[in-house]
């Protein structure tokens, strides 16, 4: 018999939907009937493609007594943090309050106003490792909730005023001086053995690399930049970017017939992967890849976007699964003995000894992660084999895939295809990216609001939180980019001036959610960038830009104010500042503007190439006479011929003509 998520649009909930559970979806109802009946507030969120959520679901939420005392004892929660990041954001910032850590899945249990009296990740069924089973958390906390009340409530209510404390932040300034150094701590961090940061889990640093990638080329290109501190060599932040991309290009972490790439590598030689496909890895990494040069992986990653993320509505679905048939990585791994199945015996075992398949394996149960460590003499016959095992794996169970569309992944994935069509010269990639700019907008934008979150084409109820204004708007401007369509500048100009009159804060940055949003036990504000940028960071990347393609000094005013709030984790944790860096440098040299104006042709695609190459840049390539950018005002052809007008800082230098001076 299904339960109250039955009518969910969320495939998160609808997993729960036939648990014993008596789930109720987060909202006013579940409050109240927690107060009519006088008991605490179970609170359980998670998301779709996330396995431990998968394995507790399996031991705990279907087993029929773990659920009968849960309904007994508690008004159960279940939210899809990719749904409501608001609250996610609250309650993960009290368990790792609480435990010094966070994760999915996150289970809190809640006082009738909101406030968190315990927190946890992961509780086995069984007690396991020094770690107490569900059931005993349960009735242990039960057994508090009835026994000691009044200590519960006035340890809620303690926890929940702590968590409402929030002031302004630093405020400071991002100097070069500031970014030499991040340059500096990112490398007394990174692997020299392995590349990438830091030791195992070991996440693709997509937004630490284009930093790396915009400060090389500034200080290749400026030289010295201060006294205090010497700029670190050019080649520091380059060989950081250069050795970490192939690393996770030739990994495991990489599907090497398949193309894209995994959520995170649990091991620090990117050799295993958890296997779950995120759409906004993906869409970060596909750009970058194509602007360091590696086109078979932009191009291979993309396909896979295109392939198995693209909805019928034309957007981009949030997640592959880990999991297939309950099995973790079991639609990725393979065996010597079934590369020879899938390709008989001599292409089989040139596979295993190409991909390093093993007889003992390199994941579980003899099985293997594909790498490709070192590209073989015949890449003919790797692509050959490369297509029939794609093939042969199709006749798999496929994961199972999260369908929903999140406004702000779908943005990333907009800016990533842009920049991948347009350095690659694959118009079906800007094509795929405009389909989803248009989905967003006839679809997620409702009555001039913007809402977080559809599926099948049907929008959800929630409204976007800053993210999602940041990461569309910033897509909607690289479509311009990648398009000249001037439509896309007006659509991120809506967003940006909702997102200014109703997320900032009285410091010049922004609050997570709206001024009229739903009122949490405390208003979300996340600076640091994560797996995908904050909210924060990507609100001033967007600004920045459209300040650079119309001129607005109030739209470069907000976004020079945001980024001075967040100075201080800039400063302080690079590796997880990495977009709110990259959008300094920009920031720093201005960013910089790139027109190029001519008949489309030969000469014009050639400076236009060149300026695409430039990492961080604002690029325009229109033909002559358009003037509906105020970017484009003034701009026109020299002597008949293609050219290019280059702009830092409100300065521009004179129009050229010759590809070798725009280089």
């Amino acid at each position: 018999m299904a339960n109250r998520l039955a009518s969910a649009t969320s495939p998160y909930l609808l997993q729960h939907a036939e648990n014993p559970v008596d789930w109720w979806e987060w909202g006013p109802e579940a409050f109240a009937e927690a107060t009519r009946r006088d008991t605490p507030i179970l609170l359980s969120v998670g998301y779709a493609a996330c396995h431990w959520c998968h394995v507790m679901a399996h031991e705990s939420f279907e087993d029929e007594i773990t659920a009968a005392y849960m309904n007994e004892h508690f008004v159960n929660i279940k939210v899809d943090r990719e749904e409501r990041p608001d609250v996610d954001a609250v309650y993960m910032s009290a368990t790792q309050a609480m435990t010094g850590h966070g994760g999915w899945p996150m289970t809190c249990i809640l006082d009738h106003d909101g406030n968190p009296f315990f927190a946890g990740t992961y509780f086995p069924d069984e007690p396991r490792h020094g770690s107490a089973s569900f059931m005993q958390v349960l009735d242990a906390l039960v057994d508090a909730w009835v026994n000691r009340a009044d200590d519960v409530r006035r340890a809620a209510a303690e926890i929940g005023d702590h968590l409402k404390v929030q002031g302004d932040l630093d405020t400071g300034l991002i100097t070069a001086e500031t970014l030499d150094q991040a340059v500096r701590a990112l490398a007394s961090e990174f692997d020299g053995q392995h590349a990438g940061f830091g030791g195992a889990p070991k996440f693709p640093p997509g937004m630490v690399l284009e930093f790396l990638l915009r400060h090389d080329r500034r200080v290749a290109s400026t030289g010295a930049t201060g006294e205090a501190i010497a700029p670190a060599e050019p080649s520091v932040a380059k060989r950081m970017v250069d050795a970490t991309c192939v690393a996770m290009a030739r990994g495991g972490i990489y599907d090497q017939i398949g193309g894209g790439f995994a959520r995170y590598s649990v091991d620090a030689g990117w050799v295993v992967p958890h296997f779950e496909k995120m759409l906004y890895d993906n869409a970060q990494l596909v750009g970058l890849y194509a602007r360091v040069g590696a086109h078979r992986i932009a191009r291979e990653t993309a396909d896979f976007m295109l392939r198995e993320l693209r909805t019928p509505e034309g957007g981009f679905a949030s997640a592959l699964d880990a999991d297939s048939e309950g099995v973790e990585g079991k639609f990725y791994a393979w065996t010597p003995a079934q590369l020879i199945d899938a390709l008989g015996g001599d292409d089989g075992v040139w596979a295993a000894e190409v991909f390093t398949v093993t007889e003992t394996g390199t994941f579980e149960h003899g099985s293997s992660t594909l790498q490709l460590l070192s590209d073989p003499d015949d890449l003919g016959r790797l692509e050959s084999v490369k297509q029939r095992l794609l093939e042969a794996r199709a006749t798999r169970v496929r994961p199972e895939l999260d369908d929903k569309v999140v406004a702000a992944w779908n943005g990333l994935a907009i800016t990533g295809l842009c920049d991948a069509g347009t350095l690659l010269g694959e118009p079906s990639y800007v094509e795929a990216a405009v389909a989803a700019g248009e989905l967003l907008w006839d679809l997620h934008v409702v009555d001039g609001r913007l809402r977080r979150v559809s599926r099948g084409g049907v929008v959800g109820r929630h409204d976007a939180v800053l993210e999602d204004f940041g990461c569309v708007a910033s897509g909607f401007l690289s479509l311009l980019q990648a398009t000249a369509d001037a439509v896309w500048l007006e659509r991120a100009r809506v967003l940006l001036d909702d997102a200014l009159a109703r997320f900032r804060a009285d410091d010049g940055g922004f609050h997570d959610t709206a001024s009229d949003a739903e009122q949490l036990i405390t208003r979300p504000r996340d600076i640091s960038d994560n797996a995908s940028p904050s909210g924060q960071s990507a609100m001033v990347h967007a600004l920045a830009t459209y300040a650079a393609l119309t001129g607005s000094g109030a739209h470069r005013t907000a976004a020079e104010q945001a980024l001075a709030t967040m100075a201080r984790v800039a400063e302080r944790a690079p590796r997880f500042a990495g977009w709110v860096l990259a959008a300094a440098e920009s920031m720093l040299e201005g960013p910089e503007e790139i027109v190029v104006v001519g008949q489309r042709g030969e000469a014009r695609d050639r400076l236009e190439a060149l300026a695409r190459q430039r990492h961080g840049a604002v690029v325009l390539a229109v033909e002559p006479g358009r003037e509906d950018i105020p970017l484009l005002v003034g701009r026109d052809e020299v002597d008949g011929e293609p050219a290019a007008y280059v702009c830092r800082n409100l300065v521009c230098e004179r129009p050229v003509t010759d590809p070798a001076r725009l280089r």
